[in-house]
């Protein structure tokens, strides 16, 4: 399991760039650490615990040959730490596993109410396994 550490600044309008790697017919998942611009974990409760963040993650197959526009993957998007600014994508083995080698784009979007932020894409490298699943 990855992480990574990034900066959100929502005013910014700019997302934070992380690439990956995935392994295909493996459980895939990357915890994302996220702090202000103060260095703080970022507070997706808000000011109060009412308020609720959701997230979605998609890729595709990046640009070049064999590029598409429709997604490849949906990942799934947990905040494990809402007050702490901790959040996950994930794809289990069984998705992971139809997936064709090569390089895709993915981006993660958050949302608070109407406002959808873009907070990280990037470029996912995904290989495919030289043995087989244990029996």
């Amino acid at each position: 399991m990855a992480s990574k550490n990034l900066t959100f600044d929502p005013s910014a309008g700019v997302p934070y760039a992380a690439n990956l790697a995935l392994y295909t017919g493996a459980d895939f998942k990357t915890t994302f650490n996220v702090v202000d611009t103060s260095d703080v974990a970022y507070d997706f409760q808000g000011l109060t615990t009412t308020s609720v963040w959701t997230g979605s993650a998609q890729m595709q197959k990046s640009a070049g040959i064999g590029a598409t526009t429709t997604p490849a993957g949906t990942f799934n998007v947990g905040f494990t730490s809402a007050g702490g600014g901790i959040f996950n994508i994930s794809m289990g083995s069984t998705d992971t596993r139809d997936l064709s080698e090569g390089r895709y784009e993915y981006n993660v979007l958050v949302s608070s109410g109407a406002t959808i932020y873009n907070i990280v894409n990037g470029n996912i490298l995904v290989y495919t396994g030289i043995a087989s699943a244990p029996t």
